[in-house]
């Protein structure tokens, strides 16, 4: 793109996570003047809450005045847990970083757009070097649990240490930026405190402020905190060739505080999977960007999860929150990967997401099994509804899946102009509701520890599954027919207009997506020519792209 008067900036960025936070680096880094558009707040380390009961800094829900990092969505077919703030999904999630398996490159909705083993691979090695990747070597209780796990089911050869995205060096010490050649932020090392997904306080994981976004800032891009993009039109109408206009508003309480314009030769949408679905489908029914493909909101994934919790007695002799949120994995079989969690003991709230665990069923049959188990077990259920430390007690059990299921994003125009979205479980290949292998880990574990089983309380209740990586709905494609953006993650239909977050994810990953979000943002930035006559600029080595280390 060659420079041209009249632009507020010549990038706007919609959302800071892993997907925007690379696009505004490398953006920046070809000589571009870039904004970056966050609804949520900005944390300094110690802003985080000590507690996920201090549900006002830990929650995130602004119209009931909540503008913490956890954001919990409800759907009919799927509870969505999802991050929020400068950083997006970084501040809360849990630091893991792992290259998929090859299943997911081999995917036929893309597999033959390109070798993406092969296309990916130098970026995914970008993307660990920005990111820290480091493997916690170390085996704690909860590992030591997990590979008796891998044993008892005949796979313990599977049993793996996971590459994770924090500081271990100099526990508790502040020391100069180690990454990036004295570049970046002092960093303090980890004081292996368990609680990364409430938000680390001691500066030792390395979320996205700490790498990508500190040096997109600190070479000129200015990130705007606390404003919801509501519309993206194209100036003079068209196909967004003469720039695009991007209006948002405060995020808050009240709608349409601060309303705001500003535009730019080209936006990249990162608003994360369900910030993004629902921000293109106001475009799209609005009549801003009508040409977006109908296959909008289709092959939605959710890494087909199950996630459930196994609660130790208070006499339990072992510490199970002295490590890292997750320090290591196994495979039952090779489409479904397992891995331990801990909160630490910041985390005692998120038990009331929790109920005592039941087996398969229906909507009808799923609510009665656990009745009849409460009513079997009256005191074990007492300690699940009433538990002392439940945090510090606790191992969360992370079930995910690379297999082909779906669900469908659907719009609800309302008068107000805003979109609710609905899902639809897809008819040939829908998401599960209940995996066999995730209520056999729990129930081992359980009985290995003396502890109870829990499943989430909406899987118990409603047969409705949670995930913490919801991805896809504006996927890559051959075309508009069966995807929304190429295979450099341009709309099509449309210039100069990117989606670079999970939405544009077309297959489930099996594992933590975060690398493969910034792998393929990474991709995506690197076929984006740099700025016409204007000076690129310098990065630490350490900080450069592949195709420039």
């Amino acid at each position: 793109m060659s420079a041209r008067a009249g632009f507020d900036f010549d990038w706007i960025v919609v959302g800071s996570g892993f997907g925007g936070s690379v696009s505004a680096l490398r953006l920046a880094e070809k000589g571009y003047s870039v904004a970056v558009l966050e609804c949520g707040k900005r944390f300094a380390d110690k802003d985080f809450p000590d507690s996920t009961w201090n549900t006002r800094r830990y929650f995130w829900a602004p119209r009931i005045g909540m503008q913490g990092i956890f954001r919990l969505s409800t759907f009919k077919d799927i509870v969505v847990v999802s991050g929020s703030g400068v950083g997006g999904g970084s501040l809360g999630y849990a630091n893991t970083l792992y290259v998929p398996p090859s299943q997911f490159f081999e995917d036929p909705q893309w597999a033959d757009l390109e070798d993406w083993e092969q296309t990916l691979a130098p970026h995914y090695e970008t993307a660990q070097r920005m990111l820290g990747v480091v493997v916690h070597e170390n085996d704690d209780p909860a590992d030591q649990l997990l590979r008796e796990l891998g044993e008892e089911l005949g796979v313990g050869d599977t049993y793996r240490k996971t590459p994770i995205g924090v500081y271990l060096d100099n526990p508790g010490k502040t020391v100069p930026d180690p990454f990036f050649e004295g570049a970046g932020p002092d960093r303090t090392g980890c004081m292996q405190c368990g609680r990364c997904m409430v938000g680390c306080p001691h500066g030792a994981k390395n979320t996205l402020v700490k790498n990508y976004l500190w040096l997109a800032e600190h070479s000129g891009v200015e990130v705007i905190a606390e404003r919801t993009v509501t519309d993206i039109r194209p100036l003079e109408g068209g196909d967004g060739s003469n720039g695009y206009a991007v209006s948002s508003e405060r995020s808050g309480i009240l709608r349409g505080r601060g309303r705001r314009t500003m535009t730019a030769r080209g936006v990249v949408v990162a608003a994360g999977p369900l910030g993004t679905n629902k921000l293109l489908q106001r475009c799209r029914l609005g009549g801003s960007l009508p040409g977006i493909s109908a296959r909008l909101g289709e092959l939605v994934r959710t890494n087909s999860e199950s996630i459930l919790a196994v609660t130790v007695p208070e006499d339990y002799p072992e510490d199970l929150t002295k490590r890292v949120a997750i320090t290591s994995s196994i495979y039952p079989d090779p489409h479904t990967h397992i891995e331990t969690v801990t909160y630490g003991e910041a985390g005692d709230s998120m038990n009331t997401l929790y109920t005592l665990m039941v087996g398969d069923g229906t909507r009808a049959t799923r609510p009665l099994k656990l009745l009849a188990q409460i009513v079997r077990h009256p005191v074990r259920f007492a300690k699940v509804m009433w538990p002392k430390g439940w945090s510090r007690r606790t191992i969360i059990v992370l079930v995910m899946q690379t297999l082909d299921n779906a669900i469908a994003l659907r719009p609800k125009l309302k008068r107000s102009g805003d979109v609710r979205l609905q899902t639809e479980q897809d008819p040939e290949r829908p998401n599960p509701t209940f995996i066999p292998v995730a209520n056999e880990a729990a129930d081992w574990l359980a009985k290995r520890t003396g502890g109870v089983a829990q499943s989430a309380l909406t899987e118990a209740m409603m047969n409705i599954p949670t995930t913490a990586h919801i991805l896809g709905g504006a996927v890559i494609g051959h075309g508009p027919e069966d995807g929304v953006v190429d295979a450099n993650q341009r709309v099509f239909g449309y210039e100069n207009l990117l989606v670079c977050d999970g939405a544009a994810v077309p297959a489930n990953v099996g594992v933590n997506p975060s690398l493969t979000i910034t792998a393929l943002a990474e991709h995506a930035m690197s076929t984006v020519p740099p700025k016409e006559g204007a000076e690129p600029r310098d990065l630490p080595k350490a900080a450069q792209p592949a195709a420039t280390v």
